[in-house]
């Protein structure tokens, strides 16, 4: 893999989950929606169209398995997948847990509310359930 700086907001923002063959896997530190990130390891990616097309390909992959682990882990009604970028620019996307009765729903989750910090114990073990799956995807 090249050089990789992950943006120090993205970073600030969120929990480090998997390394997965293309993308740096995080969730963010939201308790309001089970949400992670999938930041491709490449420098200076902005949009999906700046990857060459075997990694847009896999990257494609790495969505659909985060978002089957995320399902598998929170058992959401919907998901959300989103490349937006616009107070980011780094490539980054968001694969978001939905419910109907969540903040949010049914518009977009970006200031909705406030965020709510995890407490430590419990985005321990997020954390740790979601390691585990995307474990069991490998297998």
């Amino acid at each position: 893999m090249s050089f990789f700086n992950l943006n120090p907001r993205l970073e600030g923002d969120s929990y480090f989950v998997a390394d997965l063959p293309l993308c740096a896997v995080r969730l963010m530190k939201d308790a309001t929606y089970p949400w992670l990130m999938l930041i491709p390891r490449k420098q200076d990616m902005v949009e999906i169209i700046d990857l060459d097309e075997q990694d847009q390909q896999q990257l494609i992959k790495e969505i659909a398995r985060a978002s089957k682990v995320l399902r598998s882990v929170i058992n959401c009604e919907k998901l959300n997948v989103a490349a937006l970028g616009n107070q980011v620019s780094q490539l980054h996307v968001h694969v978001i847990a939905r419910f109907r009765d969540d903040a949010a729903w049914p518009g977009p989750v970006w200031g909705a509310v406030p965020a709510q910090p995890y407490e430590p114990e419990k985005a321990d073990d997020l954390i740790e359930q979601l390691r585990d799956a995307f474990a069991s995807e490998d297998e």
